[in-house]
C-alpha cells in the first residue's frame, strides 16, 4: 500500500521534481523549490510539499499529518488530531 501510494504521487506529479537523491537519513527526496516529495523506507512515511505564492509551505504525510509553515513559523496538526504551533514568542500544543 504504502508503495502504491509513491507510485502514484510520483506519476501524478512527476513532471514538478527535478532531480532526487538520498540524504543522511535515508529519506529518498525529490524537488525543485517551489514543490519536493519523499519516502522514508524506514519508517513507511511518504510526504508531499508545495510552496504557495506567499512563501506558505504546506506538507503532507500518507499518515494524515499536515504542516503549514513559513518563515520558522507554523502550525502542525497530526493524524489523531493534535495541532500544535510555534510563532515568533512562543509554541505548544493543545
Amino acid at each position: 500500500m504504502k508503495t502504491v501510494l509513491l507510485v502514484v504521487c510520483l506519476m501524478i506529479s512527476s513532471s514538478a521534481f527535478a532531480e532526487c537523491a538520498r540524504n543522511a537519513r535515508g529519506e529518498t527526496v525529490c524537488g525543485n523549490g517551489a514543490t519536493a516529495g519523499g519516502y522514508n523506507r524506514n519508517t513507511g512515511t511518504a510526504w508531499t510539499s508545495q510552496t504557495n505564492q506567499n512563501g506558505v509551505r504546506t506538507t503532507q504525510t500518507n499518515r494524515g499529518g499536515e504542516a503549514k509553515t513559513a518563515n520558522g513559523k507554523g502550525v502542525v496538526r497530526g493524524p489523531g488530531g493534535a495541532t500544535c504551533y510555534r510563532t515568533a514568542n512562543s509554541h505548544g500544543c493543545n
